[in-house]
């Protein structure tokens, strides 16, 4: 049964965005380690109320920061956002430039924030077509954040996952070629250990806005047991309050993982 504790479980505590403090979030236990979250609707959210899409992302990234720090404040370890597709290369052009320019301006802006609430800063996917000053910019804050001690924050750029299994299947025949591991060593573990993501939590909470009801080729991997809960709500209304909800539903799930659960 979800409880509501008194205190924080780590985590720098911030006031956010709309002066939430410690006080006001919603707790309940047990807790996801790992949060992912597919990041939905910016698009349609802006096209319903007659704006540019362009308007929808930048709203998304209001979002971003308040999510950010609504799981600083609970005491999440990992955030996972799923920022941008290696299918999204299909949008215009306009639209794709406006997104990597919104990045590397949030990683620049963001970074005494993200300082002040000790937030590690990781980035999985593919650097090929990335504009050179996105890439310097999320470079710099990614090396800025390092000996941050407090939560990770994982922003998936240009990533999708089968290409992620497939490089990850590479490295390892390379090295069974080379004669650095043998083939019938391979396991889980060794296959985990050369994705992206390698020396993170898998997700325990996979959260999806908008309703769409797929995955969209992110983390096939790593979510193989993470509790699904997807929302109508479109990203750039999702807001503390959703995220409670979400957690609240996850610390009802019976996780079996194979077995038979709870009694």
């Amino acid at each position: 049964m979800a409880t509501i504790p008194t205190e924080p479980r780590g985590g720098r505590l911030t006031d956010g965005p709309h002066g939430r403090s410690a006080a006001d979030a919603v707790r309940v236990e047990p807790l996801p380690r790992h949060v992912a979250i597919i990041m939905d609707g910016n698009g349609r959210w802006a096209q319903q109320r007659g704006l540019p899409r362009i308007e929808g992302h930048r709203q998304g990234v209001t979002s971003v920061r308040r999510i950010t720090e609504h799981c600083v404040r609970l005491g999440i370890e990992q955030l996972t956002l799923y920022c941008l597709s290696s299918e999204n290369w299909r949008r215009p052009a306009s639209e794709l430039g406006f997104l990597m320019q919104l990045l590397g301006h949030y990683m620049v802006e963001e970074q005494n924030l993200l300082m002040r609430q000790r937030v590690k800063v990781a980035i999985i996917g593919r650097r090929d077509g990335l504009p050179p000053e996105t890439v310097a910019d999320v470079d710099q804050t990614v090396e800025r954040c390092a000996a941050n001690d407090g939560m990770r924050l994982c922003l998936a750029v240009n990533y999708g996952s089968r290409a992620e299994i497939v490089e990850a299947a590479r490295r390892l025949a390379r090295e069974a070629v080379a004669g650095r591991i043998d083939p019938e060593a391979i396991d889980e573990q060794s296959f985990a250990d050369r994705l992206d993501t390698a020396g993170m939590p898998d997700p325990d909470l996979l959260i999806r806005t908008a309703g769409e009801m797929r995955v969209s080729n992110f983390l096939l991997w790593q979510i193989s047991y993470a509790e699904l809960w997807v929302t109508p709500v479109a990203w750039p209304d999702f807001t503390e309050s959703h995220l409670d909800e979400a957690l609240a539903a996850y610390a009802q799930r019976d996780r079996r993982f194979g077995g038979i659960g709870r009694p």
